[in-house]
């Protein structure tokens, strides 16, 4: 990883992507997924680069969703395993929802390597490939039979609207970290977090090491009165606010 200096403004950024570029290398993440990750952070870019009070609130109802759920999943691919790995295993082993690879470019030597990557780590990671979803055509229909296939609640890392709207279809409850609110994984989930998911993933184990004795009245409380369409709402709102202000400061 190439050595950047702590003062450079874009630092948080660069390090991101050399996280990224790191992982293909390992064969862990794909080219493609360097390009998903550009068009998050230009969303990430004009959302001020923070975690917003509705991407709080969203994480909080997420994490309160998964510890009541039944059989909550963490799905996991390249730039997940990449970015965050150490912060996912801790929410996994939280919120004891086991971690599954799941990922859009397959292929069985690539889904060992994250598997292993991530064990590296102390996580349980299911990656059987041993059942399908169906109705998707892609890759990500291959599944473990442990873990997404009979899930009811699944955390999924990164936007995939064909596979969100499958998973609806399946009967289970979708969690999206998804920067981009315009999306149909955003709209479809039944709560979308819009924030970095190397912000929200480490603001989600806080959360639920605060959350996890709570009981399941007050969980579920949190859960019904969270509202996934004025979340939305205030993340495009942001969005609006954030260019408004950067012309203004243009015009001077």
């Amino acid at each position: 990883m190439a050595k950047i200096p702590k003062s450079h403004p874009r630092y948080l950024s660069l390090i991101m992507r050399e996280k990224l570029v790191e992982g293909v290398e390992k064969g862990i993440a794909v080219p493609q997924g360097l390009i998903a990750h550009g068009r998050g952070e230009a969303f990430d870019y004009i959302l001020g680069e923070k975690s917003h009070s509705f991407a709080l609130e969203a994480e909080k109802a997420a994490v309160a969703l998964m510890l009541i759920a039944k059989r909550p999943v963490i799905s996991v691919n390249g730039n997940v395993a990449s970015l965050v790995p150490d912060e996912i295993v801790k929410l996994s082993k939280i919120l004891n929802a086991p971690l599954e690879v799941n990922v859009f470019h397959w292929n069985e030597g690539r889904v060992k390597r994250i598997k292993e990557h991530l064990e590296s780590f102390g996580a349980e990671v299911l990656a059987a490939g041993d059942s399908e979803l169906e109705g998707i055509q892609h890759a990500r229909r291959i599944v473990d039979k442990r873990g997404i296939y009979i899930a009811d609640v699944v955390l999924v890392g990164l936007e995939d609207g064909d596979r969100c709207e499958i998973l609806k279809k399946h009967g289970k409850k979708v969690i999206a970290i998804d920067l981009n609110p315009l999306s149909r994984t955003a709209r479809m989930a039944d709560i979308t977090i819009v924030d970095n998911v190397t912000r929200a993933i480490p603001n989600m184990v806080k959360m639920a090491e605060e959350l996890r004795d709570l009981d399941r009245s007050e969980l579920e409380k949190i859960v019904k009165n969270y509202d996934n369409r004025c979340v939305l709402k205030q993340s495009i709102e942001a969005i609006r606010d954030y260019l408004t202000a950067k012309a203004s400061e243009v015009l001077g």
